[in-house]
């Protein structure tokens, strides 16, 4: 049976319409696409970069093992109104 992890994966939409995927957990694994499918393809592959970097390289495993905390929960995503006054 293979050994399946779960990562929380951050996808945003930037000003060209481009979908930008971000792993929290394992510094520096961000990647891109035209479509949210095409970013969810690119992230597995760049996590499973990332992995093997961690496998290989000490000094990045420490980081990945430091930033995994498994009591810290995604709550959601919230839209907040600021009165504009306040930007100047």
């Amino acid at each position: 049976m293979p050994n399946v992890k779960n990562f929380k994966v951050l996808i945003n939409q930037d000003e060209d319409g481009v979908f930008v995927a971000s792993v929290p957990s394992l510094p520096g694994c961000y990647t891109q696409g035209k479509t949210y499918e095409e970013a969810i393809k690119n992230v597995r592959e760049a996590i499973g970069l990332c992995l093997e970097v961690a496998k290989q390289e000490p000094v990045y495993r420490q980081r990945v093992t430091e930033q995994e905390k498994p009591q810290d929960r995604f709550i959601g995503i919230a839209d907040v109104s600021v009165n504009a006054v306040a930007f100047g």
